[in-house]
């Protein structure tokens, strides 16, 4: 048994002290390291990590004594080393939609601050904090060691709002994800039409138009999301133009406690679904004509199912104010299909 840990203590060593690669030898970052070395990029989809390889080599370590968080038994904790890059590098590379942190247990922490921005009117906007530990494991056998501690610490902050361009949605369930360059979690966002209850039968929109009264029943979905987030709906409201920033006429269906008397709210920050229904209406200013169209769009954010309770509006006491038309911007909201709605009566009271 002795024998085979001083075989094990030997390899090791060995592996430790191997020579410094060629791609390392007088290039201009083979040095102490400091943390300029790190760069670290904040994707939607992953975080990304690029060390500069030469300083750890420099410190009597390699990329195999290189770990996440000090998850030494995780493979996919490790980095992978790139020498054909100038100046050669050590990669990390892993998902941040993920509730638990990852299996290389990077800290996940929910930051509350005032809302900016499109969001200005909530006193209450969050944001995710990911951050984590690169360090080296000293192989050292016995009670000293004559090496440095390597370390490099990451943190990228998310937006828990979307970020969604609006130009390209044109129909009913058309999926988005959210672009890299937003800073936003990576997810897609969908707005659905029933003509059910249980969200099950597709709303069919025929070029006739709709029945007026007709009930409307409407979804909007986060896919691909860590459970650790539910959909929040701040305001649902119908413009006649797909883009709401170009429309003078607006009518609000929801906006915090104020609500249309044929709008009810099902579900809202409780799951990855938001569901309300309302019933199908016309602009006034279509009243010269067969068909009145018309588009509906949401404003939509995420919140930690921890604290989503307290982000809905307490309607006994005083009320958000609602947003003027000029004050919506497309590059947070989701919209539907058109929706189209005719003289016809459905006969209901």
């Amino acid at each position: 048994m002795k024998l085979v840990i001083l075989v094990c203590q030997l390899v090791l060593i060995v592996k430790v002290e191997a020579q410094v690669p060629a791609a390392c030898v007088g290039h201009s970052s083979f040095k102490a390291p400091e943390s300029s070395d790190m760069t670290v990029i904040c994707g939607t989809q992953y975080m990304e990590m690029d060390i500069l390889i030469c300083p750890i080599y420099h410190s009597r370590y390699n990329e195999t004594l290189m770990v996440l968080n000090g998850q030494v038994n995780i493979p996919h904790c490790y980095g992978v080393a790139d020498m054909t890059a100038d100046p050669p590098v050590l990669k990390f590379k892993f998902p941040i939609n993920d509730s638990s942190g990852g299996v290389c247990d990077n800290k996940i922490q929910i930051i509350n601050g005032l809302g900016t921005g499109y969001f200005k009117d909530f006193s209450n906007i969050q944001k995710v904090n990911v951050s984590g530990v690169v360090s080296s494991v000293d192989p050292s056998i016995g009670t000293i060691t004559y090496r440095s501690q390597v370390l490099y610490m990451f943190s990228c902050e998310y937006p828990m709002q979307y970020l969604i361009n609006n130009t390209q949605l044109g129909v009913s369930g058309v999926s988005l994800a959210i672009k890299d360059n937003n800073g936003s979690f990576i997810s897609t966002l969908t707005m659905d039409l029933f003509n059910d209850g249980q969200y099950t039968q597709p709303l069919v929109v025929p070029q006739t138009g709709l029945n007026l009264k007709t009930k409307i029943f409407v979804m909007v979905k986060a896919t691909n999301l860590t459970t650790r987030f539910n959909v929040l709906l701040d305001r649902c409201f119908a413009t006649t133009t797909p883009a709401p920033q170009l429309s003078l006429e607006f009518y609000d269906l929801f906006v915090g406690c104020t609500q249309d008397p044929q709008t009810k709210v099902i579900m809202n920050g409780d799951t990855q679904r938001a569901l309300f229904e309302f019933e199908a209406f016309r602009f006034v200013t279509h009243n010269d004509q067969k068909v009145s169209t018309f588009y509906l769009h949401c404003i939509t954010r995420l919140c930690d199912v921890n604290t989503c309770q307290s982000l809905k509006p307490k309607c006994d006491n005083t009320q958000r104010r609602r947003r003027d038309a000029e004050d919506v911007s497309s590059n947070v909201t989701v919209t539907s299909e058109v929706i189209r709605v005719s003289y016809a009566d459905s006969g209901e009271s």
